[in-house]
């Protein structure tokens, strides 16, 4: 009975197999119905004219070159943080703060990372409010292209960034694109301005840095001096002095003397 049973619905599915490739060969279970067609989406569409790109196929038009300039943007998001804003500077005091302390993980990265964020959001809210009034604003009332907007907003940017760059710096970039001296720092292109201004931030932190290493330094060697004389030599100096420099640090109330120190420098 089993083996009977198998059998029929083995022939009623070859059977229904059958058919439905008789009805595919004549055309009708190719041929879609009116109402599916109208619900079936708009296949996916590219076209591109001298002054406009426009992608279909996704419940209509997109905001044509604005997705386009957003989407990079984006993605140019971290390296214009790290580049173009006081954001290196002050990871890098940061660094040499906790190293000049003696102390290996507290803070932690995330923490640092996440205070150099706010400083850098500090020090340049006045410059993106004037890129959001001259760039954006325009750009959204369609008054002005998308790479009209980019050149505006790259005229803020160049002026905070020629403040703080070195002529030393722009020169030594200058020679290795074969650019001519311009007449003032307005006029340097940025392929010269953005790696100048990087170099030119790095080597503001490390000197920042090493003074913060001076003071610290000098308890080092007091408390080695000491531990030595008394003849404590089991005991590393760094477990005594890493509570002084500590103290030291509080005493003076020394993240308002840093920050506030920083903060003025882009002044």
């Amino acid at each position: 009975m089993r083996d009977a049973a198998i059998a029929r619905a083995t022939l009623c599915i070859l059977l229904c197999l059958t058919a439905t490739s008789a009805k595919a060969a004549s055309g009708e279970l190719l041929r879609p119905s009116p109402a599916l067609l109208a619900a079936a989406p708009e296949p996916l569409a590219i076209t591109s004219t001298p002054n406009e790109v426009r992608i279909t196929g996704l419940g209509g038009d997109s905001s044509k070159w604005t997705v386009l300039i957003l989407m990079t943007f984006l993605t140019l998001i971290p390296s214009l943080l790290v580049c173009m804003t006081p954001f290196a500077r002050l990871l890098i005091v940061f660094h040499f703060l906790r190293q000049a302390l003696g102390l290996q993980t507290t803070p932690s990265n995330q923490t640092l990372i996440g205070l150099s964020v706010i400083m850098t959001f500090f020090l340049m809210q006045p410059i993106g409010e004037t890129i959001y009034r001259e760039s954006v604003v325009p750009m959204q009332a369609h008054q002005i292209s998308g790479f009209e907007a980019v050149s505006r907003a790259g005229v803020p940017m160049r002026q905070f960034m020629s403040h703080f760059v070195r002529d030393r710096d722009v020169a030594l970039f200058l020679e290795m694109a074969k650019e001519d001296r311009p007449q003032n720092i307005r006029d340097v292109s940025f392929r010269v301005l953005l790696p100048a201004y990087i170099l030119s931030e790095l080597k503001a932190g490390f000197q920042i840095g090493a003074v913060l290493f001076l003071p610290f330094l000098v308890v080092d060697m007091v408390v080695a001096s000491i531990t030595t004389s008394v003849g404590m030599m089991q005991l590393p100096p760094v477990v005594i002095s890493t509570p002084l420099k500590l103290l030291l640090f509080l005493m003076v109330d020394g993240w308002h003397l840093l920050i506030g120190a920083l903060m003025r420098s882009f002044n």
